[in-house]
């Protein structure tokens, strides 16, 4: 056997029994604290609303270990089990030329995946989502959506795909460095677009129409020295009872978005406070640093590629026997992900590290206090669980756990 086979057996095995243990841990620890609410809280949730959270997060947690096996499964038939070596061998049969039958053989991957994933996609929008009551997509919302992603993919990424395939076709030994600087272009330009082109095909967006609490934002925007295209109010009620806010755009196409959910639930000074944690994001350069590892790990990514394109044992070790361009993609985007494994904790400790420094910079531009406030009250409606499994939220979770961010807030500056 090949040796690249039962590395990547043994990687992607080992990558789903530490996941399904870990979720296993997350469950019997929620579980456990599910009849008590943590005492600083206390006062401001109640017992009802911390079980809810309890039962939430156990019950996509057991979805989620369905998803990772049907996951597992897929990936080994795809590669070993010959999948897409029979793809490829339907579309070849047609005499397409390499680049036609390429751009088809990574479309038809992504529609039957796609399809594959649609009943557990369907179960957790319809089935979790409304037995907890946040669910507020109809099915003609939901089939719209898929119709407007599904033009946004041929209309995007079908281009995108012709120009990579054609770059490692006919560019020469460095096609991944021009690869990769159309890749991050696009990314680029993706991000730029996103607020104004993109978002607007699935949500309403309306300019901040309480003039006492736009008044307060400017004031506030001005202070931090934030220019952007506005503050927006987004329409997530039509599709969710989830509350958030965000920070969307780049260059001179910034956005503040909030969901018309939040804005129902928190008081201006709430508001503000929560907007000055998102502002901290950008004034201490967290989306530049973010999109500098971005860049630097594709530019790794794709220089690994480059060296495994031309060895005929990557193709053969994942049970594909005609190298090609396509088929490099492909196998590269199924072999990686068990082997970045060990780096999610890292990523998740940075990106923590980060809300602690945003919020660090709220309590300096708003009130610190009512940050808390309004993260009490987003743990509560969004029914997120305030007793996390300690080595699952290490290994997972991109916001610190509610009792340490909340404590790091309360304590004296």
């Amino acid at each position: 056997m090949n040796p690249l086979s039962v590395v990547f057996v043994v990687a992607l095995s080992v990558a789903l029994l530490l996941r399904l243990w870990l979720s296993l841990r997350q469950a019997r620890h929620v579980r456990a604290n599910r009849d008590r609410v943590p005492a600083p809280f206390a006062s401001d949730i109640e017992l009802a609303a911390h079980q809810k959270a309890a039962d939430y997060t156990i019950a996509k947690g057991k979805l989620g270990r369905i998803s990772l096996i049907l996951d597992f499964v897929i990936v080994l038939i795809w590669t070993l089990g010959g999948g897409l070596a029979a793809l490829n061998g339907v579309w070849r049969s047609l005499d397409l030329s390499t680049l036609n039958a390429g751009v088809l053989v990574i479309g038809s991957f992504a529609l039957i995946n796609g399809f594959i994933g649609l009943p557990l996609s369907l179960y957790s929008t319809f089935g979790i989502e409304a037995e907890f009551g946040f669910n507020r997509t109809t099915w003609r919302i939901w089939v719209m959506d898929m119709l407007k992603m599904l033009l946004l993919a041929l209309l995007l990424g079908v281009p995108l795909l012709y120009a990579a395939l054609a770059l490692m076709q006919k560019a020469g030994a460095l096609w991944w460095l021009y690869l990769w600087a159309l890749w991050f272009g696009f990314s680029l330009a993706l991000t730029w677009a996103y607020p104004k082109f993109i978002a607007p095909l699935f949500n309403k967006f309306s300019p901040l129409p309480d003039a006492e609490l736009k008044a307060r934002i400017e004031n506030l925007l001005t202070r931090c020295g934030f220019t952007s295209k506005g503050v927006f109010v987004m329409d997530g009620s039509t599709r969710s009872a989830h509350g958030n806010a965000y920070f969307t755009g780049f260059g001179s196409n910034k956005r503040i978005v909030f969901f018309d959910t939040l804005m129902a639930s928190l008081s201006h000074q709430e508001i503000e406070a929560v907007l000055a944690h998102e502002l901290g994001h950008f004034k201490l350069h967290h989306v530049i640093q973010r999109l500098a590892v971005t860049a630097v790990s594709g530019l790794a990514g794709l220089a690994l590629l480059g060296w495994l394109f031309g060895q005929d044992w990557f193709y053969t070790g994942l049970g594909v026997a005609a190298p090609s361009p396509y088929m490099a993609l492909l196998l590269f985007t199924l072999l990686l992900p068990p082997f970045l494994l060990l780096l999610e904790p890292l990523a998740s400790a940075w990106s923590r590290r980060h809300e602690f420094e945003a919020d660090a910079y709220a309590r300096a531009q708003a009130d610190g206090a009512a940050l808390a406030r309004a993260l009490v009250k987003l743990y509560r409606e969004n029914a997120s669980t305030l007793t996390p499994d300690p080595l699952h939220s290490a290994f997972y979770d991109s916001h610190p756990p509610a009792l340490i961010r909340i404590a790091r807030l309360q304590e004296p500056a």
